[in-house]
This record gives structure tokens, sequence and C-alpha cells, in this order.
């Protein structure tokens, strides 16, 4: 018996008897398997030298699976490097899913965290997003977390790699250090996603599931900002809905840039120098 066919009898009680390949994600590889009982699960297995990510990644699963919230796959079981959860099969955006998936956002983040930078209950410090790694430290507010341990160590990551010059670096602290004004109104933390680029949005059996999270406190436009990084099937749908349950507050789309920081610069660190010009851009685009 294989590793796969291991875990997944440990974690299911049946065995395998199909093993399919599947595509996409930037970490490790992603298998559905097909049980002797009828039923199908996924298995996500990490490569060696990312402690922590499935740990991460199954607490997250279960702080996001929040009643009346988002659609999020039941985690089934995992190990150092495997995560089993229910198998979804692929489906195409609709507008109704895309509203209720804003709906759905919104009361996410009304369940609210302990912090800014919390973990998930039971989930470790270090976490990931995607290939990179990341810390998830509580802090007395958003500016301080965002700044400390989103923001700044891949800043540095960038400089050192020869990726960003000095006056961009200093452009991009100059932002770090207006954050406090740039927030919008002083909000509780959020429970986020954490990575909710439209990769990681699975339209399924007409809903749109949450998947490969990253999950944490934060501030809640962080999230609807990385939908509109890679562009979200009827993003302006998901916005409307989500503003039917809680408002946005004043000026948030202006703030957009200042929340897509992070994500540019952990992609700039990993595929090079283009997304460095989108960083660069979106701290010269940053609120006055």
């Amino acid at each position: 018996m294989g590793e796969i066919e291991d875990v997944v009898l440990r974690f299911t009680g049946s065995e395998a008897v199909g093993v399919r390949e599947l595509g996409g994600g930037d970490a490790g590889t992603s298998r559905s398997v097909r049980l002797a009982d009828g039923r199908q699960v996924f298995v996500k297995t990490n490569p060696p030298g990312m402690p922590g990510a499935i740990a991460a990644e199954a607490a997250s699963l279960a702080w996001l699976a929040e009643p009346g919230a988002l659609p999020v796959p039941a985690v089934l079981g995992d190990t150092d490097r495997h995560l089993v959860t229910e198998h979804l099969d692929s489906g195409s955006p609709a507008p109704a899913a895309a509203e209720e998936l804003g709906r759905g956002l919104a009361r996410l983040h009304s369940a609210g965290a302990p912090a800014h930078g919390s973990p998930p209950p039971g989930g470790p410090a270090d976490a990931w997003i995607g290939l990179a790694p990341m810390r998830n430290e509580p802090m007395p507010d958003w500016p301080s977390f965002y700044a400390e341990y989103r923001v700044r160590p891949y800043l540095r990551r960038a400089v050192d790699a020869g990726l960003l010059g000095a006056d961009e670096s200093a452009l991009i602290e100059r932002v770090c250090g207006r954050l406090p004004e740039l927030t919008g109104s002083d909000e509780p933390a959020a429970r986020l996603h954490g990575d909710l680029w439209a990769g990681n949005v699975h339209w399924s059996g007409g809903a749109a599931w949450v998947i490969d999270p990253a999950g944490h406190g934060g501030h809640r436009e962080t999230d609807l900002a990385m939908l509109a990084l890679f562009g979200c099937p009827h993003l302006e749908r998901v916005l409307a809905a989500y503003e039917e349950v809680r408002p946005l507050a004043e000026g948030w789309r202006d703030r957009i840039g200042v929340h897509q920081l992070f994500p540019l610069l952990v992609h700039t660190v990993l595929f090079g120098g283009a997304y460095a010009r989108q960083a660069v851009t979106a701290a010269r685009n940053a609120p006055c």
C-alpha cells in the first residue's frame, strides 16, 4: 500500500480504489481519490521543508467553517505533509453564487478574531501563504501587525535580492508609517481567509466554496483586496452583496492597493520583478 492510500484508509476507513492527479496549486500536489465505499476525497501533499503548513491550513479550514457563513470543505484528517478533505466537483461561476459569496464573506468577517494577527485556534504561529512563510502574531492594532509581520519581512527580502532599490523601499516604508491614518475606521479584528485570490474560490454545486486558506485575524478589507488582485468572476456582485450585510468604511476602494502590498511583495520574492513594479505602483497610489 502506498503512502497516499495508507493516509486515506487511516482517515476515511475505506480503501482507495483509484487515484487521480489534479493540477493547480504552487505548494505540493493534489489528488482526487475514489474510495471502495463510493466516496471521493481530496488529498493535498506538501513537499518537505514547509513545517506547520498543513496544520495551519487544517486549523484555518475548521475556523472558517462558521455556521451560516461560507461553504468550506470538511477536513477528514491531516498529517505533517498530507491534508484529506471532502472532494468538490468543479462548476462554473454564477451570479447568484457570487452574491452569496459576498454575503457569506461579510458574515465570516463579522464572526471576528481574538486580535489582529491571531492564528486560528490550535493553529501554529508560523504559517504559510502558498510557498511563502508568514507569521501570525497577535498585535494591538492592524497597522502594527500588517507592517511588522506582513509587509516588512518581504520588503527586506525583495531589497536583499536586488528586486527593489533604496528609493522604492523607502516609498513602501513611508506607507507602513502612514498605515494608522490610511486604515479607515477603527474596526475590530475580522476572521480572514487570508489568501482569497480568485484561484482559492472554488465554484461547485451552484455555490462558491473557499479553499486553501491562510486564516488569521486582520482587517476585512484585506480579503476583498485579494479578490480584486487577480480578478474574481462577478466581483462587483460579490462586493455589492457584501455591503448589503456589512457596509464598508468610506474610501475603502482607495485603500485596495495598500492591502495588496503584502501579496505583491510575496510574488516579487517568489516570481520576480514584474510584481515589484506593481508593488511600487500600489505604494505610490496610496491615499494622500
